[in-house]
């Protein structure tokens, strides 16, 4: 605006807060950085969002309640003219800080069915059903997105995510996405069922939500057991007994299926 604004706030602040001038930072609205700044895991932004936007609305109704009682049901748009008109301060803040963690117990299960060609160590995911407790959601349609994407993160985590590294330099070779895979389209569930739990409820102060991303993603192991219980199948066709152990660790890639299923050479022939 050419009124050197930011210079004069700056030295205002540092006279009054007696810091040197080189204390002080003007920053532009940015969502990177804030003060009391702390981590975005655990959708601890969303409730602190919630409970800051709460105390706001609070404090803002209260504000507004004395020029509400000269009016006779006003819309929202006289309201907030009057309230102008009559220099009501119309901005407010609500600050959400660790105190304000919520606990709560979080509960969910997730049944997968597989699908898998002892040949080549292929599979697919034909059918995943999750039900996941997510409170009383404030936004369902955002949470479904939420609950599928923490599962299939986790999923990719399980099957397809594998890190190599060069035995004598210890480089890692799987560092790019040529050699490194996430699931992809073709690898999301064919079926891929999501329900929320019925009447469930987390406390007032975050209006009965829950946290949803990684809830889901802890469900995703489902997938390695039913890739594990076909393997024992396919075994068992080869005439090995499912009492018989054998050692699968994830990630459950294509190679690790097919030489956990120990297919037999006379399998590939006509």
């Amino acid at each position: 605006m050419g009124q050197g604004i930011n210079t004069k706030a700056i030295q205002t602040a540092a006279y009054l807060l007696k810091v040197p001038v080189n204390k002080i930072q003007v920053k532009a609205n940015n969502t990177t950085n804030a003060p009391n700044s702390s981590l975005s895991g655990e959708s601890l932004t969303t409730q602190s969002v919630v409970i800051g936007l709460r105390r706001c609305c609070e404090q803002l109704l209260t504000r507004l309640e004395p020029i509400r009682a000269t009016l006779t049901n006003p819309t929202w748009e006289e309201l907030i003219k009057a309230a102008y008109n009559a220099d009501v301060d119309l901005q407010v803040h609500g600050f959400a800080g660790a105190t304000d963690t919520q606990t709560y117990n979080v509960y969910g299960i997730a049944l997968s069915e597989v699908e898998i060609d002892c040949l080549t160590g292929e599979y697919e995911i034909l059918r995943v059903d999750l039900l996941q407790d997510v409170g009383l959601s404030i936004s369902p349609e955002i949470d479904v997105g939420q609950v599928e994407g923490g599962f299939i993160m986790a999923m990719g985590y399980w099957t397809y995510e594998k890190l190599v590294y060069d035995p004598e330099t210890g480089k890692l070779l799987t560092n790019r996405t040529w050699n490194y895979y996430v699931p992809e389209m073709r690898d999301i569930p064919q079926k891929f069922n999501v329900y929320f739990k019925k009447n469930s409820f987390s406390n007032d102060v975050i209006l009965g939500s829950k946290a949803t991303g990684e809830p889901s993603s802890c469900a995703a192991v489902c997938v390695t057991f039913a890739l594990r219980e076909a393997i024992a199948a396919a075994r068992q066709e080869t005439g090995l007994p499912t009492t018989q152990w054998f050692q699968i660790d994830g990630p459950f890639t294509t190679e690790a299926v097919f030489m956990a299923a120990n297919t037999k050479t006379e399998d590939f022939k006509y």
